[in-house]
């Protein structure tokens, strides 16, 4: 019974998430870039991997207004995309 009011011996001591905080998109900046993705995971009924690319560019957005911090797109495990993405950029 005297284990029971043991109370105090543990405390949970709260741990921010691994990336931290980021504002909210207020003006609408990457909404557009957002709702591109969306309707691509309702048409491939909702297989992300279908839409990887639509999820790079948002994030890219998010950084680029500094909704975000900057990380590098292969850490966010878009290592295999940058590659396609330099090639689809025409040459001047």
């Amino acid at each position: 019974m005297s284990t029971a009011m043991n109370f105090g011996t543990k405390s949970f001591k709260p741990r921010p998430p691994d990336k931290g905080a980021f504002p909210l998109d207020h003006f609408g900046e990457c909404s557009a870039f957002k709702e591109r993705f969306m309707e691509c995971l309702r048409d491939s009924g909702y297989e992300s991997s279908a839409c990887r690319q639509r999820a790079m560019a948002y994030l890219e957005c998010r950084m680029d207004r500094q909704l975000m911090a900057n990380e590098p797109l292969e850490k966010l495990g878009f290592k295999d995309l940058i590659g396609e993405k330099s090639e689809a950029k025409p040459e001047k």
